[in-house]
């Protein structure tokens, strides 16, 4: 059994409206012959315009809790495999009451080389955008010894998949 801590709970579209406005949250991926895909998705449940530009910020953190070290965050699912959706250069967004935006977080489950031993990472802390309050989501990240995940920028719709 998995659990965050309150005050940085995600929730998807059920419930109140978080004071920040805005909604994040991980879906359950999306997984084959050792690559890996799992979307985070921001929906703006509040009453006014939200802005982003660039990628969510992340800190990989073990079953403690505890940060994850040794791994690199990528900017971009090309660094990890193409045709994943994770692609593309920021664009600036602006999404209204009731829009999403989504990002691509791409890594793959090999035990190949890289880090000594298999990383699990079950958590991760996510920030939207630089000041942005945290939201801890439960991707199940298994980075084997690759030591990368490639994360995508924001893009405005639902999913990579």
């Amino acid at each position: 059994m998995r659990s965050v801590p309150a005050e940085e709970a995600s929730s998807d579209t059920e419930g109140t409206c978080p004071p920040s406005g805005v909604r994040v949250y991980a879906d359950d991926g999306d997984a084959a012959m050792g690559l890996r895909v799992v979307s985070l998705h921001l929906e703006n449940c509040g009453t006014r315009t939200h802005r982003l530009n660039g990628y969510p910020q992340l800190q990989l953190l073990d079953e403690g809790h505890k940060p994850v070290n040794g791994v690199k965050i990528l900017q971009g699912g090309s660094a990890i495999a193409t045709g994943t959706g994770a692609d593309g250069t920021p664009q600036p967004l602006d999404l209204k009451p009731g829009e999403r935006a989504y990002a691509g977080l791409v890594w793959r489950n090999t035990v190949e080389g890289g880090v000594d031993k298999p990383v699990n990472a079950p958590y991760v802390r996510v920030w939207e955008k630089p000041g942005a309050h945290p939201v801890m989501v439960i991707p199940e990240f298994d980075l084997g010894t690759t030591g990368k995940l490639g994360v995508g920028p924001w893009k405005k719709g639902a999913s990579v998949r």
